[in-house]
């Protein structure tokens, strides 16, 4: 699991889970929290084993968010039926109660976030065309790297569907060939890029460290 990099308030409050697990069946759980932080959650009690990089859903009374599942305990061992949650939207309300703010000797986030591509929160519109259709799925970003992407949809496209994407990045369109890994009803899929020209690769790489720039 490693370090942690904030402040944990230590609060048992209940939360609803909701997401896909490992066998591809839809779940959803009341459970509870352990600790909480201004980037994520670990809670007890849940039953699904979700795998890790999976999208969830959260909700604390009538708040909603996703998160990124970071790591599992293990059944039958002291963390079984924890789980350690990073959340998306860290820069939206979501708890009820006071957060500790971050320590100043807090260390930066690893810039590999344990990613051969390291995902960016944004906001890029985004068209899907799934194999087969000719009408696209307009959608956005909330998060994007070299690697992938993870697009807002309400009613998502079931896990291993294949698709063509344009991605507007500033004045630009982009395209490439995806595929969904993961699929979160309520919230979207996650995205694999698969294929991308080297000049579109190229300019999403120019738009991403330039962001990466403006927040250091």
């Amino acid at each position: 699991m490693g370090k942690r990099r904030e402040p944990r308030k230590e609060i048992k409050v209940p939360v609803r889970i909701f997401g896909t697990d490992r066998s591809g069946q839809i779940f959803s759980e009341k459970v509870f929290t352990v600790n909480v932080s201004l980037q994520g959650v670990e809670l007890s009690g849940v039953q699904a084993q979700p795998n890790p990089d999976e999208i969830v859903g959260i909700t604390y009374g009538v708040t909603k968010s996703h998160f990124r599942v970071k790591w599992v305990g293990q059944p039958g061992s002291a963390l079984g039926g924890h789980l350690g949650l990073l959340n998306l939207s860290p820069e939206k309300s979501f708890w009820d109660f006071p957060l500790p703010p971050p320590s100043f000797d807090m260390p930066v986030r690893d810039a590999r976030d344990r990613r051969a591509s390291p995902r960016l929160k944004c906001t890029n519109s985004v068209e899907v065309y799934p194999a087969g259709e000719t009408a696209p799925i307009r959608s956005r970003t909330s998060d994007l790297s070299l690697g992938g992407c993870f697009l807002e949809m309400p009613n998502p496209l079931p896990k291993g569907t294949q698709l063509r994407i344009a991605l507007w990045v500033k004045e630009f369109k982009l395209w490439a060939n995806g595929e969904v890994v993961t699929s979160t009803p309520g919230f979207g899929i996650g995205v694999k890029f698969t294929e991308m020209t080297e000049q579109d690769r190229n300019q999403l790489k120019q738009f991403l460290e330039g962001m990466i720039r403006l927040r250091i």
